[in-house]
């Protein structure tokens, strides 16, 4: 049941974006996460977590530590007036494996009661439910199955078509791993095939991706995106094909902690773990019959926002949606880039739609960069394609926002470090396409609605057209003109206007 905050003044007289928040009760770790944008696709407020391995001595005692019990409550007790303090509108509080698999987890549940929080122990199915509508939420087009890694448990779910199939859970969480480990080499390869195969999981995953959720999965993808000097640090959607994740795990056995510990953004609560959750994966991975695997993000926390989307909200495109808002934050003029996108259009007729998704998100975008010193503001679009917090897209797909950013913004015409090592020259050469014609529809237009609405480009015979309404005339200055040029140069065509 969700806890509804009280409202203050402020609230009362229309905040833009309501607040909503998550606190998440795992066998590793509670976490607080507050949430403010649009229902699609809200952006992280704020993001805490306390590493209170309330799972760790679950498989010898069945019972969480005293010291977690301790940690875990005073988590709650800092998130619970976090949330009244940010002026949450609506408080979520679940609580997965751990909680619901230990002898004591009931005074857990009351302690939070105290606090006014009012705790939803998710059975493992819902918890795999919430994993896979997660991944679905940021991977909307996932087919495969889901893999949940937490402290406690581990969730399989096959997710296809934007629906969910099939789920299960398992008592597989990394905390639990390393008393089967111990038992001798072998033991938990066994342990783990005779459960996939007698809940009629084996072979599902044949010649599918494996979608990884969990910090831990998360954290071995960190650490082989540094051993490879992967020239673009984010981790969603970040692929480890069957032979990297073997090498991973045999490369993992021969580094020391203090290796471990150089690795940035590895956090040092996971290192522990990071032998048990390779393992688990490796053999995952086989009894599955996966043909790889895929990283997402987004997991449990996020899965629950998205079951309260109404089905239109939930086929909107994360991406676009994203990239509407960041343009209507940092932008100057709400509308534009839609009808930017709609205006440059024509002159790209024939892409296909995974690529007209692209550019319409760097029309979006056109105009982030306009606070910016005017020296790097070309810098600072690339940046925010490359670096913004958007889902539904690949490392590709970053580099050609970033690219037609680069170019939109003032940028020379050539592909700055990394785009060249994340999308092929063509690729690039398309997107500089869309930077070019986005630079000339902001010119002319000044960034306003009207004069984009009475012009057209139209791309003939030899030509690249520009129509203009004759009492448009005077808009065609120098600058336009340079710009119409250099365009019409990237085409390979002459500029023409006619009026």
């Amino acid at each position: 049941m969700a806890t509804l905050l009280s409202r203050t003044p402020r609230q009362e007289e229309g905040a833009a974006d309501p607040r909503v928040a998550i606190i998440d009760i795992g066998s590793n770790s509670v976490r607080l996460v507050v949430y403010q944008g649009p229902a699609r696709l809200p952006a992280i407020l704020f993001n805490e977590k306390v590493m209170a391995g309330l799972g760790r001595s679950l498989a010898e005692t069945g019972a969480i530590e005293a010291a977690g019990l301790k940690l875990a409550a005073s988590a709650l007790a800092r998130f619970a007036t976090l949330a009244r303090e940010m002026q949450v509108n609506e408080l979520r509080t679940v609580a997965t494996a751990a909680v619901r698999d230990a002898s004591n987890g009931h005074l857990l549940i009351a302690t939070a009661r105290q606090l006014g929080l009012e705790v939803e122990l998710l059975p493992g199915e819902e918890e795999a439910t919430a994993s896979g509508l997660g991944v679905l939420s940021g991977i909307p087009d996932a087919d495969g199955i889901v893999g949940d890694l937490g402290g406690g448990s581990l969730e399989l779910v096959r997710v296809v078509a934007g629906a969910i199939t099939d789920r299960i859970s398992y008592p597989l969480g990394v905390l639990r791993l390393g008393p089967i480990r111990a038992q001798g080499k072998g033991v938990l390869d066994r342990t783990v095939g005779k459960l996939i195969q007698e809940t009629g999981w084996a072979g599902r995953g044949r010649g599918l991706p494996f979608y990884l959720v969990g910090g831990s999965w998360r954290s071995l993808a960190k650490l082989d995106m540094h051993l490879s000097a992967y020239p673009l640090p984010v981790v969603h959607q970040y692929t480890l094909s069957l032979d990297r994740v073997g090498e991973l795990t045999r490369t993992l056995a021969d580094l020391s902690k203090a290796e471990l510990k150089a690795v940035p953004d590895l956090s040092s609560s996971r290192l522990p773990t990071l032998g048990n959750a390779a393992a688990l994966l490796t053999t995952v991975l086989k009894h599955l019959g996966s043909s790889g695997t895929v990283v997402s993000a987004f997991g449990l926390r996020e899965g629950l926002l998205f079951q309260r989307l109404t089905r239109e909200q939930r086929q909107e495109d994360p991406l676009i949606v994203a990239a509407r808002d960041e343009g209507r934050r940092l932008g100057r003029f709400p509308e534009h880039g839609d009808l930017l996108d709609r205006w440059i259009a024509p002159l790209f007729a024939e892409e296909p739609p995974e690529l007209a998704r692209l550019r319409h998100a760097a029309c979006l975008l056109a105009d982030v960069g306009w606070r910016a010193n005017p020296e790097f503001r070309d810098e600072r679009g690339m940046e925010i394609g490359l670096h913004g917090n958007w889902v539904g897209i690949d490392a590709t797909g970053r580099a050609l926002i970033a690219q037609a950013l680069y170019a939109s913004l003032g940028g020379k015409m050539d592909s700055p470090e990394p785009l060249g090592r994340l999308a092929g020259s063509e690729a690039l050469r398309r997107a500089k396409r869309w930077g070019l014609a986005m630079r000339l529809g902001q010119r002319l237009s000044g960034g306003v609605a009207a004069p984009l609405r009475r012009s057209r480009l139209v791309l003939e015979d030899g030509t690249l057209a520009l129509l203009l309404e004759p009492e448009d005339e005077a808009l065609y200055g120098d600058t336009v003109e340079r710009r119409h040029k250099a365009l019409a140069a990237a085409f390979g065509r002459q500029p023409v206007v006619e009026m």
